[in-house]
């Protein structure tokens, strides 16, 4: 089907999120220096932020029509299979847009290279009309990114692109039976991450990186995923008299899936890709079953 509109996706900045919580510059200026931060970091980020995004909708204008789409609206936006995607922010608006996109090609730009890393932002300002080219000649190549899924014993679901996780929206333990592989144990934790492959080099890693320090090991080796494998953690399990320890990480294999059902009466809940508002309720009464969803995501890469 021919392409007619692209879809530009961008993100408050930093120094934006403060204008609106301190209602101007100058006072948002003053707390943080105050406090003794850097404010011309802020707004040096916020420069170069929207030079990159001038660059790209001057470009894009010239030869598809388009319009901008706040992240804050994307859960709700109703992509058609007429649109192209263009995200242009740091990965993790990437990871927020894809489980939406329902299959439409995106087009994924890093604004500022010396910030950002970009392990999903193939593109910058410069070249990105490369990828938008290929995807209106239909000769484009592809990242399938493969998503997680938290199914409710209600039906109810949530899509992850990097990760799921399964807690307690506060500072008590998260309680919960937890079954894997006709194993079934109770737990007492902060939690758990389920990652997928796309963002087993985010939230994920950082459980590994704090493991290898308690150890003193200088050799850090991270779980190695396919496409289609899930890898879990489970955050400072805690061992008592009624609850246990020895499911604690390990991978979650395609078909496989990892059945968790809630212990807490309130407050528990499952969130993706580090999103908080974008999430389930899961109290007491609640099971949910985590496994490889079926969607994908699909990002450009030339």
């Amino acid at each position: 089907m021919k392409v007619e509109y692209a879809i530009i996706i961008k993100n408050k900045t930093r120094l934006e999120s403060l204008i609106e919580r301190f209602n101007t510059k100058a006072q948002a200026q003053f707390y943080i220096e105050s406090s003794g931060g850097n404010f011309q970091e802020y707004v040096d980020e916020h420069e170069k932020f929207y030079q990159s995004f001038l660059e790209v909708q001057t470009k894009l204008s010239k030869i598809i029509k388009n319009k901008v789409v706040e992240r804050e609206f994307v859960p709700s936006y109703i992509f058609s299979e007429k649109n192209l995607i263009i995200v242009i922010g740091q990965d993790g608006l990437v990871a927020n847009v894809a489980k939406y996109s329902k299959n439409i090609p995106i087009v994924a730009i890093n604004p500022d290279e010396e910030r950002y890393d970009g392990v999903l932002l193939p593109f910058n300002a410069k070249n990105f009309l490369n990828g938008v080219n290929a995807i209106l000649n239909e000769s484009f190549s592809l990242r399938k990114m493969r998503l997680a899924e938290a199914v409710l014993n209600d039906g109810q679901k949530l899509l992850a692109v990097n990760d799921l996780f399964i807690g307690i929206s506060s500072h008590s333990s998260a309680r919960y039976k937890i079954m894997l592989n006709g194993k079934e144990e109770t737990h007492s934790s902060s939690g758990i991450i389920v990652s997928t492959k796309t963002g087993s080099t985010g939230w994920l890693s950082s459980i590994f990186n704090m493991a290898y320090g308690i150890l003193g090991s200088t050799e850090l080796q991270y779980p190695k995923l396919n496409e289609d494998d899930l890898y879990f953690a489970v955050r400072e399990p805690f061992k008592s008299i009624k609850t246990q320890t020895g499911i604690n990480c390990g991978a979650i294999k395609r078909g496989n899936k990892l059945v968790i059902e809630s212990l807490m009466p309130n407050n528990g809940f499952i969130f993706s890709d580090g999103i908080e508002q974008d999430f389930l309720q899961f109290n007491s009464g609640a099971t949910a079953e985590i496994k490889l969803s079926d969607e994908e995501a699909v990002l450009v890469i030339n």
